[in-house]
């Protein structure tokens, strides 16, 4: 069995163009949906690849202290940072309890 000979672009071009003409518009539609909608799913992979994942760096500061502390300056400044905390909390609390008034909970 033989097998076709190779045709010209022209020949080709004129073989597609008969059988899109024979068909109505929706097979087109049809066709151009089924490959856009994966063309857009690659395109979406392609263009997600190209961010920087990478977590943005984190500074973290730390107290410098001195050496020579005694005890009750340690627990002055444990003093210090409880009581901010307290009020941090006591300031969260207040903001969600203005939420829960203006969303009627």
């Amino acid at each position: 069995m033989a097998l076709p000979r190779p045709s010209s672009p022209r020949a080709a071009f004129a073989d597609l163009r008969s059988f899109l003409a024979g068909r109505g518009k929706q097979p087109l539609i049809a066709g151009a949906l089924a490959l856009a909608l994966p063309g857009m799913i690659i395109w979406g992979f392609h263009h997600d690849a190209k961010k920087d994942m990478k977590p943005p760096t984190q500074l973290i500061y730390a107290e410098s202290w001195s050496a020579n502390r005694t005890d009750a300056d340690i627990v002055a400044q444990q003093k210090i940072d409880s009581r901010q905390r307290a009020l941090l909390r006591a300031e969260r609390q207040r903001q969600y309890q203005r939420l829960e008034r203006r969303l009627g909970i």
